[in-house]
């Protein structure tokens, strides 16, 4: 199999439409089934390109690489789906939302990743749906396979004794952080503004105006403004709660009522319905907060500190008392890394705004407030403190336990898997091209298939 670094970039890679400065025709053929699952020539050099206009160097063949990584996949894919392994439509929605994000993040907009792939951002999410599909698929499967396999800790220690002392993973500078975080206020003549405006709208759609063109002049939903508010196919679970209360309620062509969400202000058009599954259009707004509000929030958190400075209240207790935060409120404030599952930061991964705050604090020490985002890209103030910082140092048992574990129960999962992979081989029919044959695979049950 490729290594780890390899296979993050490769699901990264399956993004790219076209690079233009290696414009070139793929003559495409099916080089490989895996039972109903094929492997086209183009998948590969396509993915053999992007690697190489990143700098990838390998020693080995780097198609083979690339080929045998894409056989293991879909092995798993195929028994998926023998299996009735499922993946939500939200699912789908969230990670492709994740990875698009990445690469927004990466190249500096919306704008200039379109620009860049010469497509708006539902075409390139509508093209690579089946193929997060596939790869959430793989990734389910393989989880439920080996969910099973566990490590005890006599495991945990034998594997750690095991590795060679220039082995051990360097463990960079740690952060545990606290947040407390106070929205600031919408006022009420603001939602009285959207709401007029949205009514309007709906007006002046009854009287014979386009939905689609008001929704690109006007709705503040990126994703869906491009494409006259349309949001394509989606079930009840892609939706939230609010909007899809009212949106399959509708009747084809009906316009909502003024529908709110943590996102904002919509109305929603009812485009066509299937089943389960309904397109609509709709206008998003959003409430602009003032900045009289933003700065009463801002002298809120500024009161918060002196009381935490002056050790009135723990941090904990003045999480629970005046933090508006409902994923940390209860936890004390302890921000839990998506990436890891714990509570442990790395600088790198904080938003910047956060790494700022912190730069210069001492553990217990308290940021003063400053300006941030939610989940939904809504402005908030926030004070953070640093609960624990570790150094960096060579992974050991006493601090890094967990992270060791990790790697102990990682271990054992790749050996399982490896028998599984060769089990599930020979009750499946797997056909792979002459071209192909000579590759030097990592696991010889690829041979001679």
């Amino acid at each position: 199999m490729l290594n780890k670094s390899i296979l993050v970039f490769s699901i990264f890679c399956l993004f790219i439409i076209s690079l233009k400065a290696q414009e070139k025709v793929i003559i495409d053929q099916v080089v490989a089934v895996v039972g109903k699952q094929v492997i086209l020539q183009s998948d590969i050099e396509s993915q053999a390109m992007q690697l190489r206009s990143q700098g990838y160097y390998t020693s080995g063949d780097l198609k083979c690489e690339i080929f045998e990584e894409m056989l293991y996949s879909k092995l798993l894919v195929n028994q998926a789906i023998l299996d009735s392994v499922q993946v939500s439509d939200s699912e789908i929605a969230s990670e492709m939302e994740r990875r698009l994000n990445y690469f927004i993040n990466q190249i500096g907009s919306e704008e200039k990743l379109e620009e860049f792939y010469d497509k708006s951002i539902p075409e390139i999410k509508e093209e690579f749906k089946e193929v997060i599909k596939d790869q959430l698929l793989s990734q389910r499967m393989q989880q439920e396979a080996a969910s099973d396999i566990s490590v005890t800790p006599q495991e945990v220690k034998a594997y750690y004794k095991s590795m060679p002392e220039d082995s051990l993973p360097m463990i960079n500078t740690e952060f545990e952080i606290e947040q407390i975080i106070v929205n600031p206020k919408t006022e009420e003549v603001e939602i009285l503004r959207l709401k007029d405006e949205l009514r309007e709208f709906k007006k002046r759609i009854e009287n014979g105006e386009s939905f689609a063109v008001l929704a690109g002049l006007y709705s503040e939903d990126p994703g869906s403004r491009v494409k006259g508010g349309e949001l394509g196919f989606v079930s009840r679970g892609d939706l939230v709660s609010e909007f899809s209360a009212v949106a399959f309620n509708l009747k084809v062509g009906e316009i909502s009522k003024i529908v709110k969400t943590d996102y904002g202000y919509h109305i929603i058009q009812l485009v066509e319905k299937k089943g389960e599954r309904i397109n609509c259009k709709h206008i998003l707004l959003k409430p602009k907060v003032s900045s009289h509000e933003m700065l009463k929030a801002k002298h809120r958190l500024d009161s918060v500190r002196t009381l935490l400075i002056n050790k009135e209240l723990t941090f904990k207790e003045a999480c629970w008392k005046f933090s508006e935060d409902e994923e940390t409120r209860l936890n004390g404030g302890v921000m839990v890394n998506p990436q890891t599952g714990n509570s442990r930061w790395e600088a790198s991964h904080l938003e910047p705004k956060v790494a700022y705050a912190i730069k210069n604090l001492e553990v217990g020490q308290i940021s003063s407030p400053f300006e941030s985002e939610d989940m939904n890209g809504t402005k908030v103030y926030k004070i953070v403190t640093i609960k624990s910082k570790s150094e960096p140092h060579s992974a050991n048992l006493k601090d890094d336990y967990q992270r060791i574990q990790d790697l102990a129960l990682g271990k054992k999962r790749a050996e399982f898997m490896e028998e599984w992979v060769a089990k599930k081989v020979k009750n499946t029919y797997v056909k792979i091209d002459d071209d192909f044959n000579n590759c030097t695979f990592k696991n010889n049950i690829w041979k001679n298939l």
